[in-house]
């Protein structure tokens, strides 16, 4: 399942980079603390962002692997940003144009290693853009929310988002562990999903748009915008910020699952 086609994800990394190096532009100092990774420095956060561009951008130019490529791991590994601002906004640009770049020359189809695994997102260069781009996303509200003035997610990048999140980050074939149940997620631009946990594992659908799914069916459901939906699943909002209905503590079991590899 996508929304969004190759090259308007290629865009929205560029663009959502874009609006991060102007956060860390615009930052008094580089050692604040990271309201929502309280272990980060703003300059961890930024080395986190630029490396894990390089690193996929090697992981992307390596085309089909059992596991993440030599020379992506070692670009990880030498990691060695600026400290100077402007070097360190350049650094960052560089960062974005080596991923883009890998990403068009791979095409959408290109396959390569993937953390993912086994869920409803393929291994493939598109699947690694859709999801940069959402990284990239959170990432850029976690700097502005350090300098005290963070936006919502724009609604392309969170429509998307919702149903990136759930195929790579939750579909598994694992077998979910506790009684069969559902989850919904309804955001207010007038889009739903559902993911399933059972035996067979989780998988996530869509739901029509005429409601006419049961909210039975569901164990619990959350509602809000989209952009609400994304920064309550990574844990960057509170409970209190959407709206849950029914049992609230099955997130809780959903956060706590580690799914067998």
């Amino acid at each position: 399942m996508t929304t969004l086609e190759f090259p308007v994800l290629l865009r929205l990394i560029d663009e959502r980079s874009t609006a991060f190096r102007t956060a860390v532009a615009s930052a008094p100092g580089l050692d604040a603390q990271v309201l929502a990774c309280p272990d980060w420095t703003l300059f961890d956060l930024i080395q986190h962002l630029g490396g894990g561009d390089r690193f996929w951008a090697a992981v992307v130019g390596a085309g089909p692997a059992d596991g993440p490529p030599a020379d992506a791991m070692a670009a990880r590994a030498a990691l060695n940003p600026p400290r100077e601002r402007e070097a360190l906004l350049a650094w960052l640009a560089e960062s974005t144009r080596l991923l883009l770049a890998a990403l068009r020359e791979a095409g959408p189809d290109g396959g390569c290693w993937t953390w993912w695994g086994a869920s409803q997102s393929p291994r493939n260069a598109l699947a690694v853009a859709r999801h940069r781009v959402q990284e990239t996303a959170v990432h850029t509200y976690d700097a502005q929310l350090t300098l005290g003035a963070p936006q919502p997610l724009p609604g392309d990048v969170s429509l998307d988002g919702v149903e990136e999140f759930l195929t790579t980050c939750c579909a598994t074939p694992s077998p979910w562990p506790h009684q069969p149940t559902a989850f919904d997620f309804h955001a207010t631009e007038g889009r739903s999903w559902r993911l399933t946990v059972d035996g067979a594992g989780a998988r996530a659908t869509r739901l029509p748009a005429s409601g006419t799914t049961s909210a039975a069916e569901a164990g619990v459901s959350v509602s809000g915008t989209a952009s609400e939906l994304i920064l309550f699943m990574y844990d960057r909002i509170p409970a209190d910020s959407v709206q849950i209905d029914k049992d609230a503590g099955l997130f809780d079991l959903l956060r706590d699952w580690e799914p067998e590899e």
